[in-house]
């Protein structure tokens, strides 16, 4: 499939299954008129291959790992290595869970990085990028390179700017004019 139609389809399947309309407010507190609830769509089967293949046309060729924030980065980057493997180019796919372990490894990475890994990190939808940059600073410090950070969609518009500032190139699928709505105000700085 060309990169048009999957991204048509793929931007098909959020706004039928992921996007809702209404009153919410939303982690920051702020208030929404739209909320893109993008487990809808990275959870789904059909969903879970669009974004794959989505993701497999944007991380970088020297991308060794995959992963971020628990739980907006785990079906993505749990169906992006498996797609990524299929296709000839394995990647090894982790979680960052939101707190250590008080047992066993005793970490917040849990799965497949190693040190040195060449990572980009994923988020389903961000709104700041604060999971990302979370999830940068844990990879950081487990002795892995992050090279670029992608979300699937980016509904607030800040998160360029604040992956910049340390560094990471940042990437969306989707942004929310792509999906037909403004950035929210106070999001974008």
């Amino acid at each position: 499939m060309d990169d048009e139609t999957l991204l048509s389809k793929l931007k098909n399947h959020i706004i039928e299954h992921s996007t809702l309309t209404g009153r919410f407010i939303l982690k920051s507190g702020l208030e929404s008129r739209w909320f893109i609830d993008s487990k809808k769509t990275v959870c789904s089967a059909e969903g879970m291959l669009l974004v794959a293949n989505a993701m497999y046309r944007v991380i970088p060729a020297e991308a060794t790992a995959v992963g971020g924030l628990t739980m907006g980065a785990d079906p993505i980057a749990f169906s992006t290595a498996a797609i990524c493997a299929a296709l000839g180019r394995p990647l090894r796919s982790f979680s960052v869970r939101k707190e250590a372990k008080d047992h066993g490894g005793r970490g917040r990475i849990a799965g497949m990085l190693l040190e040195g890994d060449r990572v980009v990190i994923t988020e389903d939808t961000v709104t700041r990028g604060t999971s990302m940059l979370e999830a940068v600073t844990e990879v950081r410090d487990a002795g892995a390179e992050v090279i670029q950070a992608v979300a699937l969609v980016d509904r607030g518009g800040s998160a360029r700017r604040i992956l910049r500032d340390v560094g990471v190139e940042f990437k969306a699928i989707f942004s929310a004019n792509d999906l037909g709505f403004d950035y929210e105000g106070g999001f974008t700085f």
